[in-house]
């Protein structure tokens, strides 16, 4: 048997619950595999786009590809900066009428940064220049990549997170990391001018690797608040409540001291179907002189 009562949208709360989870890979087989599938790429700036590699297959134009597209995401606004940071302003003039000549402001583009700190987004324009990509999937990182958690070592060297989207070695800004993306690039950074393109080259095709980060995803908690008055529910629909042919109460049902107990609460929607359950650990009893509430917690993406 069962009471119904319907839930108000005050009784309803929803809040995020953000999880964390680590990963670590060793070994480009472990890395690439098809469970896993992070991806390395090299981008390349270069007008040649008929390269052919050992096995035949034209590779140069894909890596122009990726060239293009990882600056114009992530290094539109810096290009013309020779310290990693956005390029000067461009001046507009505003009319009384309220309209706009000349250029427009700089910058033009949103870059996905990570904080409001130095951004150190250096990025190589010379001809034939380099740049190392690791595409990590979503399924992996989820929301976005944990700050702080990223590392990375191959026989270039090894290579860190600062937390404020910039990939270290030791103590020099490599290259940026975008974390709501799961996007590595590997740029040079300050080293441009001696950082050797076999270290780039190395970091993306090197088998004798390590990789580690942690994700975040967010959960959604629904709380339903389900409160049965002091005067509401305060009767048994238990069956075995009556006995006898004409269905008498049992002398307990007439004490002042009895009251009858929760076990189960279902949830229905406004087409009265049960779509989920919850059991209490044990029997609660209804309160005859105060509001009873239970709360009912589920999760959901």
């Amino acid at each position: 048997m069962a009471a119904f009562k319907t839930l108000n949208s005050q009784d309803i709360i929803i809040s995020p619950l953000e999880v964390n989870k680590g990963f670590h890979f060793e070994g480009v087989t472990n890395l690439t595999s098809s469970e896993v599938g992070i991806d390395r790429y090299l981008g390349t700036n270069s007008t040649y786009l008929t390269n052919k590699n050992s096995t035949g297959e034209i590779t140069a134009e894909y890596q122009v590809t990726i060239y293009n597209s990882i600056k114009q995401l992530y290094y539109s606004n810096y290009l013309s900066s020779s310290n990693g940071e956005i390029s000067n302003f461009a001046t507009a003039s505003f009319n009384p009428d309220g309209t706009i000549t000349g250029a427009y402001y700089s910058p033009n583009y949103y870059n996905f940064l990570s904080s409001d700190l130095e951004a150190k987004r250096y990025f190589p324009t010379g001809s034939d220049e380099t740049i190392g990509v690791i595409s990590i999937p979503k399924n992996l990182y989820g929301d976005y990549i944990q700050p702080y958690s990223f590392q990375y070592s191959c026989e270039s060297g090894s290579f860190i997170d600062d937390g404020e989207g910039r990939i270290k070695s030791g103590s020099d800004y490599v290259g940026n990391i975008i974390y709501e993306h799961g996007i590595v690039v590997l740029t040079g950074g300050e080293r441009s001018g001696s950082f050797s393109e076999d270290v780039i080259t190395n970091f993306v095709t090197s088998s004798n690797v390590t990789c580690s980060f942690s994700s975040s995803f967010s959960l959604y908690e629904s709380q339903y608040k389900c409160t049965i008055g002091e005067s509401e529910f305060n009767f048994t629909q238990n069956p075995s409540i009556a006995t006898g042919s004409n269905g008498e109460l049992r002398d307990f049902a007439y004490q002042e001291y009895f009251t009858p107990y929760v076990t189960t609460v279902g949830l229905y929607n406004n087409q009265y179907e049960l779509i989920a359950v919850g059991k209490l650990a044990q029997p609660l009893p209804i309160s005859k002189t105060t509001d009873t509430t239970i709360l009912v917690n589920i999760d959901r993406q």
